[in-house]
Parts: C-alpha cells; sequence; structure tokens
C-alpha cells in the first residue's frame, strides 16, 4: 500500500503542475498583465507609470515565462509561472489582484468554515436520504411505489437547480415567510439562512442519487449470495440491510467521495443565490472581476482536493471490501 500511495502522490503532483500551467496559459491567452493593471486600476486614463507600478506591487513585473536566449539558466527562477506556482504549492496565496488586494489566503480559511455549514449537513443528508429511498424502492420493486418513485425521481432530475432556488424562496420566503430570502448571521442563527438552501439542495441531487443507488442495489439483488441467504431463511429487510447494501458500498462511496471537494469549496449556484459568503460565492466574485490571484489558487485548491479526495476514496474501498488489494 506504500508503494501505490508513493505513486499515486507522485501522479498528483504531476497533474498539479500541468493544472497550474493549463491555467497561466489560458487566463493569460485572455487577459495580459497590463490588461489586469488597467482592469484592476479603473479610470478612463491609466498612465503607464500606474500600471507599472501595479504589476511591481503584485509580482507581474517579471517575464511570464523562461526564454533560455534572453535570460539565461540563472533567470529560471524570474519567471511569473514560477513564482507563482512555488508559492501555491507550498499553500501561500498570496494577494489578490484588486485593488484592495486582500489576503486571499486568509479569505479561505474565513470562508471555508461558512461553506461547510452549508456542504458538510448537505453530504450527510445526501447519502443516507438517498440511500433510504433506493432501498426503499428496491424493497417495493415491481410494486406502484417503486414505479411512481423511479417517476419522481426522473422528473426531479430533470429540473434545473435555478428552479428550485427559485420556487422555494418565492414559497418560503416570500409567501409562507418562514426563513429569509438570502443572507447569512454566525452563531446558531446561521440555521435559518441555510436550512432552506440545504433542503433545496438536497431536492435537486436527490433524483439523480437515489436513482443511481437503486439501479445498484437492482443488480445486487440478481447474485448468487442473495439467493443465498434468501434460502436460509432470512427475511427480504434483512437481506437488503445485511447482505446487498454492504456489497453495493463501492459504488456508493465512490458517488458520495467525488463530491467531498464540494464540501469544502462550497456551492458556486447555491451560496451565490442566497448571499451566503462561502468559498462559492468566492470564485464567482473573483470570475466576475477577473481577479487571476484568485481563480488560479482556487482551480489549483479545487484540484488539491480532487486528488485527494479519491486517494481517499480507494483507501476506504480497503474497508468496504477485504478482497480489495491496492498495489
Amino acid at each position: 500500500m506504500l508503494n501505490y500511495l508513493i505513486r499515486r502522490l507522485g501522479y498528483g503532483v504531476l497533474i498539479l503542475i500541468g493544472v497550474n500551467l493549463f491555467t497561466f496559459f489560458l487566463f493569460f491567452t485572455v487577459n495580459t498583465p497590463d490588461d489586469m493593471a488597467r482592469l484592476n486600476i479603473g479610470g478612463k486614463r491609466v498612465t503607464q507609470e500606474q500600471i507599472e507600478k501595479w504589476k511591481a506591487e503584485r509580482g507581474y513585473d517579471v517575464p511570464l515565462y523562461w526564454n533560455a536566449k534572453e535570460q539565461g539558466a540563472d533567470k529560471l527562477t524570474k519567471t511569473i509561472v514560477w513564482e507563482r506556482s512555488v508559492s501555491l504549492f507550498v499553500l501561500d496565496f498570496g494577494r489578490s489582484d484588486a485593488r484592495a488586494a486582500v489576503d486571499i489566503g486568509h479569505e479561505i480559511k474565513t470562508r471555508m468554515w461558512v461553506s461547510l455549514q452549508l456542504a458538510l449537513p448537505l453530504f450527510i443528508l445526501q447519502v443516507f436520504v438517498s440511500t433510504a429511498l433506493a432501498l426503499l424502492l428496491v424493497f417495493f420493486r415491481h410494486s406502484k411505489i417503486d414505479f411512481w418513485g423511479v417517476v419522481l425521481c426522473v422528473l426531479m432530475l430533470s429540473i434545473s437547480s435555478l428552479f428550485y432556488i427559485i420556487v422555494g424562496q418565492y414559497l418560503f420566503s416570500r409567501v409562507l415567510r418562514l426563513v429569509p430570502i438570502n443572507g447569512y448571521a454566525g452563531g446558531l442563527d446561521a440555521v435559518k439562512f441555510l436550512i432552506l438552501p440545504i433542503m433545496l439542495s438536497l431536492l435537486s441531487r436527490l433524483g439523480s442519487e437515489a436513482r443511481l443507488y437503486r439501479a445498484m442495489f437492482l443488480e445486487e439483488i440478481g447474485k448468487d449470495y442473495v439467493r443465498t441467504a434468501r434460502a436460509k431463511g432470512l427475511s427480504e429487510a434483512v437481506v437488503l440491510f445485511s447482505h446487498v447494501l454492504k456489497n453495493a458500498l463501492i459504488p456508493i462511496i465512490t458517488s458520495a467521495g467525488s463530491y467531498l471537494p464540494y464540501v469544502f469549496l462550497g456551492s458556486l449556484v447555491f451560496e451565490s443565490f442566497f448571499g451566503i459568503p462561502g468559498l462559492g460565492a468566492f470564485v464567482i466574485e473573483a470570475i466576475s472581476g477577473q481577479d487571476f490571484a484568485i481563480v488560479r489558487s482556487m482551480v489549483f485548491l479545487g484540484a488539491l482536493l480532487y486528488i485527494a479526495s479519491y486517494i481517499v476514496i480507494d483507501l476506504t474501498y480497503t474497508w468496504a471490501d477485504p478482497r480489495v488489494r491496492l498495489t
């Protein structure tokens, strides 16, 4: 297993380098450092001195890439890509490109806890409710409950999450006035601001997750070990919960584990619509303001979390199924 972890970490480093270089290439294809300076300084008349000062303050006054002929071998570290890449790998995110020049690392640490308050309960509820609904449909398979449950799941996954947000805000905030329409507060007051986005986000994902889990459980139902368990006189409920669920854990872990990065990075759409100051809203604001420093940092952090989550998924496989060996 140690060799496996070392190999996966090595692949992860190469992926992070590739993602970082690709991000730089895409962003600087659209905007040069001079363009970013003009955008962030603002005003119709921006002098070249102001542009050079802005670039020097944010480290954009050095060459973007290394050129062996012009810079020489000793100038490799004097490039934007190198300096920013090294700082990212040591989790030093620096400051934003905006006029306020906020500390990105501080913002991530602060907003991450807000995103966790939204995403962690959603993650737990999503896994539990989707699994329970799928088991219920399988238990009543070939019945009207199963038929209409599948129809409901298809309808739920066919509806955009924006529809849930608009209808939910109108019904529960404007008509019934049960919860605020948007905003956020710290402490226990956060519950009344987070309960609606959590429930709406759960509804928007429940259909696809429950339908996927139902298909996996139905596949397990037809296997020999299930027939053997029934032949021993075990009830259908015992067969489902003690045998089928246990053997279907690997695909459930894969599906649930792929959602783990969103637990930390937040939900872009829901945080923006509900005015929740988490990492999702932070990314949207950075994209709108073309703040490359924040976008670069969040892309790197997202790639890092994805790599870490899939390593955790692989390790969890060995717990769910002792037959799995990581080599």
